[in-house]
């Protein structure tokens, strides 16, 4: 009867151990199970080369796989390409290789087969849909027929817009402008994160990293763009002005001598005139006395008017004598 007791207790100690086994053990299986999705990458994002940062930051929790038509792709682009295609498939490769190395990530190649016949998109979306994955890219048209056919996709681009750094209006920063706006007038430089800044009246600072203030932002399709003005202008105006109560003063000392000439000039005037007057009266009345057909001939001369040249040849007459 102990025996038999024993026997029971020991079953049951057996079922406890199974069922807290399934309690604990298969529901965390199945979470991991359901976490786990694959992430189809494509040609795209491995030339632009971002992922790598993406992946090193272990944001990247699920299995990347490379299918091999992207990968024959690449080989394609780097024997038959142009110069820049050459280098830039060339280092997508670099970068399969730099992915594969990193030993937090797991990256697998799908052997789909070297080349794709109806093309590397299709082929990426049907991979997509045959083993229910997401598909990484930065490729425009791609995103927007996966986004048609239901697929998730992961855009690259998307995630460095929301990280990202947002300036108010009316903030201020030092920015280097590079190049030549749209308009004439207008400078352009660079955030660090790649957004572009265009930079009101600043084309004269080209070249120059200036002090700017940010007054709006503008967010595209293709990014986001920020317009700025320069405000040096606002600390130069300051420095124009001039303390008040010296425009008077050398306004009176300017002055000063002005009215003194004029003064002199009046004066002098009026003796010369004065002068010519006594010699003109004197000489009439010498006339009369001495001959009186004079007399009655000169005021028949003296209703002509005289000319500028007799009056300066009768000042210069008046001051000889005067000698």
């Amino acid at each position: 009867m102990n025996s038999f007791e024993t026997l029971i207790i020991i079953a049951l100690l057996a079922i406890l151990v199974e069922v807290t086994y399934l309690v604990v053990k298969l529901p965390r299986q199945n979470l991991s199970r359901r976490a786990s999705r694959p992430i189809l990458v494509d040609t795209s994002v491995l030339i632009d080369g971002r992922i790598i940062a993406v992946a090193q930051s272990g944001f990247i929790g699920d299995t990347l796989v490379i299918p091999r038509s992207v990968v024959g792709e690449l080989q394609f682009l780097a024997d038959n390409a142009d110069h820049d295609k050459r280098a830039r498939a060339r280092y997508g490769l670099d970068v399969v290789k730099e992915l594969q190395a990193m030993p937090h990530l797991k990256v697998e190649i799908l052997q789909d087969g070297s080349k794709a016949e109806e093309g590397v998109d299709e082929r990426l979306l049907t991979l997509a849909k045959r083993h229910n994955a997401a598909v990484c890219t930065i490729d425009y048209n791609l995103n927007k027929v996966a986004a048609v056919e239901g697929i998730t996709v992961l855009n690259v681009n998307e995630l460095a817009q929301s990280l990202r750094m947002a300036y108010l209006p009316g903030e201020k920063m030092l920015l280097e402008l590079v190049q030549k706006g749209q308009d004439a007038h207008q400078g352009v430089g660079y955030l660090t994160d790649g957004t572009m800044v265009v930079v009101e009246h600043a084309s004269k600072n080209i070249g120059q990293t200036i002090e700017i203030e940010f007054i709006r932002s503008l967010q595209t399709a293709a990014g986001k763009m920020m317009f700025a003005k320069p405000i040096e202008k606002l600390q130069q105006a300051p420095k124009v002005q001039k303390p008040l109560g010296k425009r008077p003063v050398a306004k009176q000392a300017t002055e000063a001598p002005k009215n003194e000439v004029k003064q002199v000039a009046t004066v002098f005037h009026s003796d010369a005139k004065e002068h010519k007057n006594n010699h003109n009266n004197a000489k009439r009345s010498h006339r009369q006395k001495s001959s009186p057909v004079a007399t009655t001939a000169r005021p028949a001369r003296d209703k002509k008017p005289r000319t500028s040249s007799q009056r300066e040849a009768s000042l210069i007459d008046l001051v000889e004598k005067q000698q």
